[in-house]
């Protein structure tokens, strides 16, 4: 039997989608906005619903889902490996490197999963449901400002490993030149890193990672700030502190910094552009935060979103929606975990 030229080419053609598709992460289809809306109706509504509650419980669970969605995407891709537990098997996954010491939430996406599988069982991957909830999160906490709607639709990664993460997330004692390195390598401009840099608005960070800030010159750290961060430290092995000054304890401040006093917030972890004007003030907590001002285009940003939070809410929602999009890596094979905690066997 005769074939076409054509027949030939369209079957190639089909071939070929297959095996990109089979490349590209065992994704399958395309990521889409309202991925869900057939196979589990209302399962946005369902994540909004828990961290909304976790937020009224202690806001700063926000702010630790807004910070896991970075370390889960920054490394293999949006695919939930941050969320796996180590095992005998695997006795250092991403969330044991060091680099990701304080990261919390994971009992909100226990929640959220738990309440998901429920509804609608094996259907909703973990990585979905921690974009979801990120978002929800960036949301409340900036009182609405700060929205985006991510597509779905991404499968949970079978793999996690610590020195990934060591590799691939910028430091906080990185200078200026490694974070865009780090950043570019990801595909994300100057402008990016600084936007995203935002998110230390809220939340909080350990001194073992500020360390440097102590014995900062007062060219880089206001004396009284560096003493404020000196006190805390030395109370504990590794206390934390809030990442915004604005959110400090009155009495800390009213001690080592009492010039500030006025400034602190009644409503802590909100998601401002407040970063920013703390940046200009020298009075942010890591080496990486002050390092955007020692590169030009990286501080004419800090300048631009300390003037403008409108702006700033506008960008950050797209970083996050463009962070969101990271796919895994070419090759990856994934599934929908029935625990967050723990791959399918």
């Amino acid at each position: 039997m005769k074939v076409s030229a054509a027949v030939v080419v369209v079957a190639l053609c089909a071939a070929a989608a297959l095996l990109a598709a089979a490349e590209g992460g065992g994704v399958g289809e395309e990521l889409k906005v309202g991925h869900y809306k057939r196979s589990c109706p209302g399962v946005e509504n369902v994540v909004k619903y828990h961290v909304a509650k976790a937020i009224k419980a202690n806001r700063r669970q926000g702010a630790a889902l807004v910070r896991l969605i970075f370390h889960d995407c920054f490394v293999r891709g949006c695919d939930g490996s941050v969320l796996l537990d180590p095992t005998p098997a695997n006795p250092h996954t991403e969330k044991t490197a060091p680099i990701n010491i304080g990261l919390a939430a994971f009992e909100v996406i226990d929640e959220i999963k738990a309440a998901v599988e429920a509804r609608c069982p094996g259907t909703v991957s973990c990585s979905d449901i921690l974009v979801y909830a990120a978002r929800d999160a960036a949301s409340i906490l900036s009182n609405g400002h700060v929205h985006f709607d991510p597509p779905a639709g991404r499968l949970d990664g079978v793999h996690s490993h610590a020195a990934e993460a060591q590799r691939d997330l910028p430091d906080s004692t990185f200078t200026v030149q490694e974070l865009i390195r780090s950043f570019r390598r990801k595909n994300f401009t100057v402008e990016e890193l600084v936007i995203l840099s935002g998110a230390h608005a809220i939340g909080v960070g350990h001194c073992s990672s500020l360390r440097a800030r102590l014995t900062a010159p007062a060219s880089q750290i206001v004396p009284a700030y560096r003493h404020l961060l000196s006190g805390k430290c030395a109370a504990g092995p590794d206390p934390v502190v809030p990442n915004n000054v604005r959110d400090e304890d009155p009495a800390a401040v009213a001690a080592a910094f009492p010039s500030f006093v006025k400034k602190l917030r009644k409503t802590k972890d909100f998601l401002d552009n407040s970063y920013y004007h703390n940046n200009l003030a020298r009075i942010v907590t890591f080496n990486s935060d002050w390092q955007l001002l020692t590169e030009k285009e990286a501080l004419g940003h800090v300048k631009e979103y300390a003037e403008n939070g409108t702006l700033w809410d506008e960008d950050f929602g797209d970083a996050l929606l463009k962070l969101s999009k990271l796919r895994m890596p070419k090759g990856s094979h994934g599934q929908i975990r029935k625990h967050c905690r723990l791959v399918n066997y």
